[in-house]
């Protein structure tokens, strides 16, 4: 039974995925601390502080399927964490080994490891979603390069620039945000592994060797302490999920505008009845779009639950650490969701250059007034020249006639430049400054993750 719809079997598709749902499941978890179980045995096996014979049982034994689930929630219910039942259970499948098991772990050596495991998995996934982005807005910044549209700054129209640079600005922060994966992930993929207080005192000489084992087992890395109270890293990776939901935001919400009726240059991929309305037969919604806001609202509003669970008191919190599982689930969850539904749009698209054209073209010429300003600063200077456009500008306005009649009308400007001159002034296509270098810039930037690498 779900209660958050992220993960409910009808509106799971919408907030998150099954790929990542997979990594955080219950179940998952539960197997995850059984391979952190398993493999503390082995290391302890092979240094001989149990016997060998005995880690080979635990390993065997630690299989989801033999621990009881009625059991293992009612032992929940009583002791407040998951492990103690869980390792009644596997000692139990383990036969005489079990009594082998969980030797010198403390309760949170076992599920903190086996979240490093899902958050190196979950990881995983977010990096290739972020390449895959990644290349699909590459690609369309190259198909668009030249697709003139109008820019626009507090929602009005401010200077011509290419759909190329907007889907290169839209990719830019996603390259920021693997370097950052990549640079975060040794503080985060951490085992743990400190005993009761954080000494290892129960192994004698032997604890910093089977912490150093058990990370080379788990695949994860060896931190120099104990990390029980030291919740920076699972905090850094729900901010850094919050940073990367904001990306898609932006993406999201550019879409959004452009897809209004009165622009309608940019719309999302359309498949029969995607967006449509319970009373509108027209409408063609733009729904990804809204999931995206919706997940990283609801990521970035979890965001601080994390951070605040980094205070946490003496050698062992009372209530800090216990809240992150309530929150960096759903953040992972919530922005592979986002990621799929931000790859989607990417990929798909549909981009009507003519009526970017024709909006471009709807203030009459009046988009390029610095243009012609800038052009006529040389010769005026920058003051009279942004003067004498003023005033095309406003009688342009006023009488409901385009900027380049406006400008032949006013004596400073026709003294100066030829109606050629400034038809040439007002073309939109002439005013795109460093544009295809900042386009080529994002694009060689971006190759080495259009590889995957």
């Amino acid at each position: 039974m779900a209660v958050n719809p992220a993960d409910s079997p009808v509106f799971g598709t919408l907030y998150g995925s099954d790929a990542m749902r997979a990594v955080f499941d219950e179940r998952a978890f539960l197997q995850r601390m059984l391979d952190v179980e398993a493999a503390l045995a082995r290391v302890q096996g092979r240094l001989g502080i149990i016997p060998a014979k005995a880690g080979d049982a635990i390993t065997a034994a630690a299989r989801i399927e033999n621990l009881d689930t009625a059991e293992l929630a009612a032992s929940v219910r009583n002791v407040g964490y998951p492990v103690v039942g869980l390792v009644k259970g596997l000692s139990r499948a383990a036969g005489e080994a079990g009594r082998w098991t969980h030797w010198g772990a403390t309760t949170q050596d076992i599920l903190d490891s086996a979240l490093a495991l899902q958050m190196r998995d979950g990881l995983r996934l977010i990096r290739a979603e972020l390449c895959a982005i990644a290349d699909a807005l590459a690609r369309q910044a190259e198909a668009h390069r030249n697709t003139v549209m109008a820019g626009r700054t507090h929602l009005q129209h401010a200077l011509p620039i290419t759909f190329g640079l907007k889907c290169a600005i839209w990719l830019e922060p996603l390259m920021a945000h693997v370097d950052r994966l990549d640079q975060l992930r040794p503080r985060v993929e951490l085992v743990q592994f400190g005993g009761a207080a954080g000494t290892l005192a129960s192994l004698g000489d032997h604890g910093v060797a089977v912490l150093s084992g058990l990370g080379k087992e788990l695949g994860l890395g060896e931190p120099a302490a104990p990390w029980h109270v030291v919740r920076d890293g699972v905090a850094e990776a729900a901010s850094f999920l919050g940073l990367v939901c904001g990306s898609f935001a932006k993406i999201a919400t550019d879409l959004i505008l452009l897809s209004q009726t009165e622009v309608g240059e940019v719309s999302e991929p359309y498949a029969e009845g995607r967006g449509s309305s319970s009373t509108m037969p027209q409408k063609r919604n733009p729904i990804a779009s809204e999931y995206i806001l919706a997940a990283t609202r609801a990521v970035q509003a979890l965001v601080p639950l994390m951070q605040d669970a980094m205070a946490g008191d003496q050698e062992r919190a009372t209530g800090p650490w216990q809240a992150e599982p309530l929150a960096l689930p759903q953040c992972f969850v919530l922005a592979h969701g986002a990621a799929q539904h931000t790859q989607a749009i990417a990929e798909g698209m549909v981009v009507d250059a003519a009526r970017m054209r024709r909006n471009l073209g709807a203030t009459g010429g009046l988009i390029m007034a610095e243009a012609v300003m800038m052009g006529l600063a040389p010769e005026l200077g920058r003051e009279t020249a942004h003067h004498a456009v003023k005033h095309a500008c406003d009688v342009a306005l006023s009488q409901g006639i385009g900027l380049a009649d406006a400008l032949a009308r006013e004596s400073e400007v026709s003294g100066k430049l030829d109606r050629g001159a400034i038809d040439r002034l007002t073309d939109p296509a002439r005013y795109l400054g460093s544009t295809q270098a900042f386009i080529d810039r994002v694009l060689t930037h971006a190759r080495p993750l259009r590889r995957g690498t």
